[in-house]
């Protein structure tokens, strides 16, 4: 990354500190503490997490911080679906360790057209050598070519693949917040190398596809708080864009 991105990035870091996170991590800290928990202590959660390390690029804005972060919230969604607030049965834990499969492989296939269902094809191979049943593999693929934003959704084959769906989606597009204005945008700008002049000209379209996303939450819990993680990146955003100009506009031409 050049030295005019490595000034903004750090810059936008400060301006994004000064907002509290989300409250989905106080209100579901339990299920997030668990979900980190299985994440950091399963077998094959961390075998797969070991896989991904090695092959996925972090030029995109999607490497390893991104896909760690879903599948830490694919996690904690899914148990805050569960809803009982207890510790997790079996059924619970397997949902569990399904989704956080589909959060490690979802974006294996960034850099490919129709990254979404060429990930799921890949999956599928990968997860080959793993203990799933067939319908656990076909349920976690299904969640992974579910996952693109503003695309069909396919029907689920079963009802824990709609959950894992549903939860791996919100997940996701919970990054469309915060962690969109302070980390993902700039790996992106910096990779294409596009000058910082075509950001602030298309900022305007690209915040109405970010807003757009807001009414696109699936899960019930997604929904109730998946919204708050982009009205506060939009805050973040417009900040750091009035920032943008104010301090760093002239050094790009």
């Amino acid at each position: 990354m050049d030295q005019l991105y490595e000034a903004i990035w750090k810059r936008a870091k400060e301006i994004a500190k000064r907002y509290p996170p989300p409250s989905f991590y106080d209100e579901n800290s339990r299920e997030c503490a668990f979900s980190r928990r299985f994440f950091e202590t399963d077998e094959t959660v961390g075998d797969l997490y070991s896989y991904v390390s090695a092959r996925i690029d972090d030029d995109l804005g999607h490497g390893l911080d991104h896909v760690t972060k879903v599948t830490l919230d694919a996690g904690a969604l899914v148990l805050a679906e569960e809803g009982s607030g207890g510790e997790p049965g079996h059924e619970a834990l397997r949902r569990l360790f399904l989704v956080q499969c589909a959060g490690l492989l979802h974006d294996i296939a960034r850099k490919e057209k129709n990254h979404a269902a060429k990930g799921a094809e890949m999956a599928e191979d990968i997860l080959s050598g793993y203990a799933l049943t067939d319908s656990e593999k076909a349920e976690v693929c299904q969640a992974i070519s579910n996952h693109e934003a503003f695309r069909p959704v396919s029907a689920a084959i079963t009802p824990r693949a709609g959950l894992l769906s549903d939860c791996l989606y919100d997940a996701d597009k919970f990054r469309w917040g915060p962690d969109n204005f302070t980390d993902t945008v700039w790996a992106m700008i910096s990779f294409f190398k596009a000058p910082l002049s075509v950001f602030l000209d298309r900022y305007a379209e690209g915040i109405e596809g970010i807003i757009r996303i807001k009414s696109t939450f699936r899960s019930v819990t997604g929904r109730r708080f998946g919204p708050e993680f982009i009205d506060t990146g939009l805050l973040m955003g417009d900040e750091i864009y009035r920032m943008l100009k104010d301090e760093f506009e002239d050094k790009n031409h």
